[in-house]
Order: C-alpha cells, then structure tokens, then sequence
C-alpha cells in the first residue's frame, strides 16, 4: 500500500490525467447537488460543452425537456444513493440542440471518513447502435406485419417437439382456427386420421431437423372436418450456436390446382379412349369394305363358273378371282405391318446400297414435275432390316410426298448417322441409329394431322386417292424392325419423315451392291376389250408385266407416270385422232430405249407403204410365236 504523501499525489495527478484524455466515453464528477465538478475530452467531444462552460452546470442540462419536466435527474441521484449505482439508456441533449442516444451510469463517491462528497457519471454515446436496433425491431415489425397479413399462406412457427407458437391469417383462413384455439397445441391435428396413424407427422419433422427441410403433398383437415390437398414445406431454424429452436411451417391450399389437373387428366383419357375407338371404327370399316368387294368379286366368279362357262370367258373370271385373292393377301400384310405381325427376314444392310440401288424406281414415281435427289452419308453404318419391305417403305414416303406436291417440288432422300439422347425422342431408347429422312417441299401438314398421321385408314386424300394404311404400314415394320418414326413438318412449309434403326457395331465402305433382274413390262395399246384381252395372256405368258391403254394420248400419259417400260405394243388403227404410227414415232422420240412393235389387220407389204417399215409388225391376228420372233429380233 502506497502510504507516502508524495506518492500518494502523483498517483492522483496520473489518474486524473488518464480519466481527461479518454476521448470515446464522457467522464465527469458532480457534487452532491448534481452540478459538474470536472469534465473530460471525452464528455466535451460527446456533448459539446468545453469545460470551462460546463464547470459548476447542473448535469440535467444534457436531458431533453421532458425528461427535465418529468424531474429524471433527482430521480437518478437518488437512486445511485439508496441502491448504490443508478444506470439506464435514453436520449440527451448536446449543446447545439442535436440529441443522441447514451448509456449512462452513476455512482455516488465518498470520502475516506464515509461522507458523501458527490457522484461519478460515465455516458457513452451510442446512437449508431440504437439506430441499428431500431432498424431490425423495424424490419422484424414489418416481417412480422407481412407474415400476418398473408391469407393465401397459412405461415406459422412449431417448437422443437411440433407444438404451434404462432398463428398468421392465412392459417386462419385455410385450415378455419382462430389463434386462440390452436396456440400450444400439436400441429398433427391437421393431418388425417391415417397419417397420424402411421406418424406422418413426427416423420416430417424428422426429416426436417436431420435435413433441414421436409416437403411434402397430401390430404389435410381443416377444422369442420372437411379435406383440402395442401402443398406444405417444413424448415428447420436453428441458433446462433446451431442448436434446432423449432421448425417454420409453410402451407397452401391446392385443391383447386388438383382438382383441374385431375379434370384435365381425365379429359386425355377420355379423348384417348375417343381416338382410339374411332381408330378402330375406321380400321375395321376400311376392312369392311375393301374385303367385301374382294368377296364380291370371288362370289361372282363362283357363281359364273358354276355356268361353265366358254374357256376364254373362265380364264377372265380365274384371272379376275386371283387378282382379288392377291389385292386381299397384300391388304392383308398391310394390316400386319401395321399390328407389327408380319414375319420380317433381316439382314445386315448398308441403307446407302439399298437407296441409291432403288433411286430409279423412285425417281420415276417421284414424276417428271418433281426434282428429285439424294444425300447419302459415306460413312453411314450398319443396320439390320427386311430390304424388301424397306424399299417398300421408301418408296411408300416418297410417293405421298410426291402427292403432297400437285404443282410440283423437290424431294430429297438423306442418310444420316444419329445419335439420341434421353428423351430426345418419346419413342426411342437413346443409343446410335442410322437415320433415312424423305423430305419434301409439299403442302405439311397441320398439329392435328400430323397427330394422326400414323392412324390406320387416316387420310387427307381424296377418295379413290388413297387407303390411309401407307403411313401406318411403314410405322409398323420400322417400328417391328427396333426403330422409330419421327415427323417434322408444318402447315404451308413442307414434310420430313425420318426412319431410325439401330446402328450396328461397323459401318461398311460405300460399294455398288448386285440388283435381281427387273421384271420386264410392255405397255400395251388397243381399243378393243377383247383384243386387249388376248394381248395381255400372250404376254404375261411370256413373263411380262402389263400396262395397258385405250388410245395414243392416254399411252403417252401412261409413260409420263411410269417410264420404266421395255416394250410399247401398240395396234395401227385407233380412236382420238393418234394412229398407232403416230404413237410410235412420238414414243421414239421421247424414250428411244423402248422397243416398239406395231399390230394390224392389213397384211405387211401394205403396211410398209404407209411408212410402217421402221417399226417391227405383226399381223393380226397373231400368234405368241409371232410376238416372241419380233421380241428377240426387234
């Protein structure tokens, strides 16, 4: 203990220094009356008085008017007397008027002999962080107010163990409790009786505290007893120190949204079943009717061979029976192309061979109007697939694209290799394909036919134009085949139809691939039926294929449509204006690669004096020996 006078004053004279230059807090000794006896940098900095002006100032001069009136510093004084220390926050005054937010603290201080000589008082100004309470009490305020105003969100608060601590309007509106009748109570009287059976709320806070957050949708109840779906999210809040203080519960009424999602859901299911019923009411009535006229001609043919008939009259009737039976076997395969059922014989192709192999029967059905073209990839991979049918398919798509253009266009044939993604195609797995596309410049079609494009016995032709099963049959072996059928098109901007197969392991190099022998076709011209008749049996003994026209001009429309035609044989005489010479020459001219043999009753010398001598001749009537001479000779 320092005992010695001396030192006893310079340790006083330290400690007066020290409380003067302490600059953030305002130091100051009063005397028993409440007046200044000493004041520091950091009171004259906080309130603005110098020292000399604030010596000998009652400190209630820093108070504002009301606290004055109201008589806070007497108060104050007097506590720090009875309790020993007088300390609490509000506003003061500086000199020029401005007031700021202190922390204040008085102690009464005694002499040695225990007389009570005044007070210590210490304020800090502390403004700043009052405004900063009074911004977050003011954005808790207003939080709190959006909270409660809510009535579309039933947005409440849960403790730890699920019990309801707070109740907004929202939650009022949709679940029918007022505050009052839920507060501190569990929030599973919300969930059904099987929930709460099976702990679906327990498990949702569960999962909430050990995730952070549990959402869910499901039927709630409200408070008289009826359902609603709600949508409802749980989270977890936490502490500063990280410990679970309770869960912030989100809930929406959904019932309408389910109940139109359902409705709508129902209606797709009802126009599925629509579809697919007029589907099939047009799949069995287009059988119905192409099989009934072949019945009708197979009955017919029954009943006139019952007559015994002459033997030229029995070959017409067999002939026109077996052509039946034919049109019912393809119309028939059709239909299995389209249920996926006709037994397919696969090989590993490469499509480029099969495409430009097949290019001149489908450059001429594409017609002389259209321009017609190929894109083929050069390394274009493998793929396995029927080539018959294949071609059949090809030429099926390119045929309908050609209708698509009655004025005329371009078609082009593309191969291309192809890899999908998940989900870039409903119908396919992603993997690798080899993809053949037919597109055209046509007419397209709109969103609602193109969704039936695919229907069996669906067509936008005209009557008598078209089957509607040409789209359906390649749908079904392509997709038979491991594939699918993709369609890109718009109304007024064209149609790409693009075939996907399976890729295999290896693509071949390009390589010219061997074609069957083509059946040869002779186009046959006579105005005649019965003639005609006997025409058509010489050569399809022969083993040709028969066109057959009335006159010269229907001739040449027939070569327009289909110029792949070996042998024009044609009679002299007949009808229209165009004699078979005239035919003749007209057909050399435009398809010099064509054998032309004329027919006439007149003998040949005759003939030949009329300008026939050019042309190979037979004279009626003729025999199949006389047409074999001049078709190996001509």
């Amino acid at each position: 203990m320092i005992t010695d006078p001396p030192a006893l004053e310079s340790l006083s004279s330290r400690y007066e220094l020290l409380v003067a230059s302490i600059s953030d807090y305002a130091i100051c000794m009063l005397d028993p009356q409440g007046h200044v006896t000493s004041w520091n940098v950091g009171a004259q900095r906080t309130s603005g008085y110098r020292e000399d002006e604030a010596l000998g100032m009652h400190f209630s001069r820093l108070h504002t008017p009301e606290d004055r009136q109201s008589g806070l510093s007497q108060q104050a004084l007097a506590t720090a007397l009875q309790e020993g220390r007088y300390e609490c926050e509000g506003w003061r005054v500086r000199k020029d008027g401005s007031r700021f937010w202190a922390s204040v603290v008085i102690d009464p201080v005694y002499a040695q002999d225990g007389e009570h000589i005044g007070f210590a008082k210490v304020a800090r100004d502390i403004t700043d962080g009052r405004r900063v309470l009074d911004a977050l009490r003011e954005s808790e305020q207003r939080f709190r107010l959006l909270v409660q105003g809510v009535i579309d969100y039933a947005i409440y608060m849960l403790s730890p163990e699920g019990l309801i601590t707070n109740w907004n309007l929202g939650a009022e509106r949709i679940k029918g409790y007022a505050p009052d009748e839920v507060l501190g109570s569990h929030y599973r009287r919300f969930f059904t009786a099987e929930d709460r059976q099976e702990g679906a709320p327990e498990r949702a806070l569960a999962i909430a505290a050990r995730e952070g957050r549990y959402e869910s949708e499901g039927w709630r109840v409200r408070k008289d007893g009826t359902r609603f779906w709600a949508h409802a999210v749980v989270d977890a809040l936490y502490d500063d120190g990280g410990d679970l203080i309770g869960f912030a519960k989100v809930t929406r009424d959904n019932t309408e949204k389910r109940l139109a999602a359902e409705t709508l859901e129902q209606a797709r299911a009802d126009l599925f079943q629509a579809q697919k019923m007029e589907s099939i009411g047009q799949l069995t009535g287009g059988v119905a009717h192409d099989f009934n006229n072949l019945l009708a001609v197979v009955s017919n043919g029954v009943d006139i061979l019952r007559t015994a008939p002459p033997p030229e009259a029995r070959a017409r009737v067999l002939d026109s029976m077996r052509r039946a039976v034919e049109r019912g076997a393809a119309l028939t395969q059709q239909l299995l192309s389209f249920a996926r059922q006709q037994p397919l014989a696969p090989t590993v192709q490469q499509l480029n061979q099969l495409v430009a192999g097949f290019e001149g029967v489908l450059r001429r059905a594409a017609g002389p109007l259209v321009r017609f073209e190929l894109d083929l990839d050069p390394k274009l991979r493998q793929a396995s697939i029927d080539e018959a049918r294949f071609e059949a398919a090809l030429l099926n798509l390119v045929v309908n694209a050609r209708d698509a253009m009655p004025d005329g266009g371009s078609i082009e044939v593309t191969t291309r290799n192809a890899t999908l993604a998940d989900n870039q195609a409903a119908t396919l797995a992603a993997g690798e394909y080899v993809r053949v596309s037919v597109t055209d410049t046509g007419s397209g079609m709109s969103a609602e036919v193109r969704e039936r494009a695919f229907e069996p016995f669906f067509t936008t032709k005209e009557t008598g134009k078209g089957t509607g099963l040409g789209l359906s049959q390649v749908y079904g072996f392509i997709v038979q085949s491991g594939g699918g059928v993709t369609i890109d098109t718009e109304a007024g901007r064209g149609t790409s139809v693009h075939l996907y197969l399976p890729a295999l392991a290896t693509a071949l190099p390009e390589q010219p691939a061997p074609r069957p022998p083509r059946e040869e076709r002779v186009l046959i011209v006579e105005d005649d039926p019965l003639v005609m008749e006997s025409a058509r049996e010489l050569f399809q003994a022969m083993g040709y294929a028969i066109l057959q026209a009335e006159d010269g001009a229907s001739a040449l429309r027939a070569l327009q449509r289909d110029g792949e035609v070996d042998v024009l044989f044609s009679d002299v005489m007949m009808p229209n204006g165009m004699t078979g010479l005239a035919l003749a020459r007209e057909v050399r001219q435009r398809y010099p690669g064509i054998k032309i043999i004329l027919a006439s009753g007149f003998p040949q010398p005759a003939m030949q004096e009329a300008g026939l001598g050019e042309f190979a001749f037979v004279g009626k009537p003729y025999r199949l020996s006389d047409l074999a001479r001049q078709l190996r000779t001509g």
